[in-house]
């Protein structure tokens, strides 16, 4: 596998306090900077910055559309990071206790296949769908036909 660049991805959320409880508190990650209109974090080494969009108002959200995957109506967009198998495991059970709800709950996708992988998908407060994800080889698997 090459060596992997940091990406970087910007969002929009309807709250920046809201927004920092959910990244800060309940994913766990670093804040970087920030202004009053945008927060940076550090999502697993990439730099991951949520903006406020106040056409979203008070109770908004970003719509998804669902296309078919393995048995689930998948959402997209969305965006997430391949872990090891017990960081994977971790954050799984860290949303669980935060009562956060799960779009598609923890699962093994496309069982006994190439591309066999843990999965979840969850949405933060706006709406933006998140996806994490497990290999056994993540090297081996990721990109396997």
């Amino acid at each position: 596998m090459n060596k992997l660049n940091p990406f970087h991805l910007a969002v929009q959320v309807r709250n920046l306090d809201e927004a920092r409880a959910f990244y800060g508190d309940t994913m766990g990650f670093s804040e970087g900077r920030s202004s009053e209109q945008w927060i940076d974090y550090d999502f697993y080494g990439h730099q991951f910055v949520v903006h406020h969009n106040a056409a979203l108002g008070k109770g908004g959200h970003i719509d998804n559309a669902k296309n078919p995957v393995d048995g689930h109506g998948v959402p997209v967009p969305h965006f997430g990071v391949v872990l090891e198998q017990a960081d994977w495991q971790a954050l799984a059970k860290r949303l669980e206790q935060a009562n956060v709800e799960f779009m598609i709950k923890p699962t093994i996708r496309f069982k006994g296949e190439t591309g066999e992988q843990g999965t979840f998908f969850f949405a933060d407060p706006s709406g933006n769908m998140l996806e994490f994800k497990t290999f056994a080889d993540i090297e081996g698997q990721l990109f396997a036909k």
